[in-house]
C-alpha cells in the first residue's frame, strides 16, 4: 500500500475530480466530449511516458515543445507535397529521433547538464520554426491526411488505440526488460551502475533519442486531428508531461516511479481544460491549476522522503 501511496492518490484525485464534474457538470460524461478528450490526451500520454523515462534516469527535457511543433509542421509540409501519409510518418518519427539524437549527444556524450542543454536546444529549435514559417499554417493539406483519411469517429479509435499500444509496451518494458531495469538502475545510481558493468551514458543517449521517437508519434497523431497544420503546437507540452510524470509518482531525483501512475496522472490533468468549460471557468487557470499540482507533488514527495 506504501509503495504504491502516490498512484492511488492519484487514481482517487481523479475519481473525486470526476464525481464534481457529475454533479456541477454532467454533460462532461456525453460520448462525443469523453471520447474527444480521450484523443486530446492521448498524444500527451505518449510524450509523458517518454519525459518519465527520461525522468527516471535522473535527466529532464525541458524542449519536447518545440519538438513537437518541428514534427508537426514536418509533417504536413511532407503531406502537402503528395506523399503517402505513412511517408510523413516517417518523416515526423525520424525528425522527432534526429532532435532527440542532438539532445543525447550533448548530454551524455559531453557530460553537459540536461537542464541546461534542453533549454537551449526548446528556445534554438521554437525559434528557428517562428523564423522559417513566421506563424504561417501548414494549409491546403490533402484529404486523406485528417483522421488518416477514415471518418472521425475511426481516426479517434486509430489514435486511441495506438497510445494505448504503445503505453502498454512501455509499461510491460520497464518491468520486464532488461534494459528497463537500466533506466532504474542508472538513475538511483549512475557510478554503482557502471560497476555493474552498465554504460550509464550510452543509456542516457538512448533515452534521449527514444523520447525523441516518442515526441514524433505524439506530434503525428496530434496533428491528423486537424486539416491544418499549426506551427505553435507544443507550446506548454513540457510543463504538462512533466506535471503528469511527477503527479503520478515519478521521483524528480529519478530511480523511482512507474508508468501506471503517470496514466493516471495524465488523464487527472487532461480533465482540467474541459473541465474549466464545463464550470464556465476561464481558461486561464488550467496552467495556474498544472503549476499547483506540480508543487503539491513535489513537496509531498519531499515530505515522505524526509519520514523515511
Amino acid at each position: 500500500m506504501k509503495r504504491h501511496f502516490r498512484e492511488i492518490s492519484v487514481a482517487l484525485a481523479l475519481g473525486l475530480l470526476l464525481f464534481g464534474l457529475a454533479l456541477a457538470a454532467p454533460a462532461f460524461f456525453g460520448r462525443q466530449q469523453i471520447l474527444s478528450t480521450l484523443t486530446i490526451t492521448a498524444p500527451v500520454l505518449i510524450a509523458a511516458c517518454g519525459m518519465t523515462l527520461v525522468i527516471l534516469s535522473r535527466q529532464i527535457d525541458i524542449s519536447i515543445g518545440s519538438q513537437f511543433a518541428l514534427c508537426s509542421t514536418l509533417t504536413g509540409l511532407l503531406a502537402k507535397t503528395g506523399l503517402p501519409i505513412f511517408v510523413a510518418a516517417l518523416g515526423a518519427i525520424g525528425c522527432g529521433a534526429l532532435l532527440g539524437a542532438c539532445n543525447g549527444a550533448l548530454i551524455a556524450g559531453l557530460r553537459l547538464p540536461s537542464i541546461v542543454v534542453t533549454l537551449a536546444t526548446m528556445v534554438t529549435w521554437r525559434e528557428a520554426l517562428r523564423w522559417w514559417r513566421e506563424g504561417e499554417f501548414v494549409r491546403d493539406l490533402p484529404d486523406g491526411f485528417q483522421w488518416f483519411g477514415l471518418s472521425q469517429l475511426a481516426g479517434q479509435s486509430v489514435i486511441l488505440g495506438v497510445a494505448l499500444a504503445i503505453f502498454l509496451l512501455l509499461a510491460w518494458a520497464m518491468k520486464y526488460v532488461a534494459a528497463g531495469r537500466h533506466v532504474y538502475a542508472v538513475g538511483t545510481d549512475a557510478e554503482a551502475a557502471r560497476l555493474a558493468g552498465l554504460r550509464p551514458q550510452r543509456v542516457t543517449f538512448s533515452l534521449f533519442v527514444l523520447m525523441g521517437i516518442l515526441v514524433g508519434v505524439a506530434a503525428l497523431l496530434n496533428a491528423i486531428r486537424f486539416s491544418d497544420v499549426d506551427p505553435k503546437t507544443g507550446t506548454g507540452l513540457e510543463l504538462q508531461t512533466i506535471a503528469a510524470a511527477v503527479v503520478g509518482g515519478v521521483a524528480i531525483s529519478g530511480g523511482r516511479g512507474n508508468l501506471w501512475g503517470v496514466l493516471a496522472g495524465v488523464l487527472l490533468l487532461g480533465c482540467i481544460a474541459p473541465g474549466l468549460v464545463f464550470l464556465s471557468m476561464p481558461s486561464q487557470w488550467e496552467k495556474a491549476i498544472q503549476g499547483a499540482i506540480i508543487l503539491l507533488a513535489v513537496a509531498a514527495d519531499g515530505w515522505r522522503g524526509r519520514r523515511r
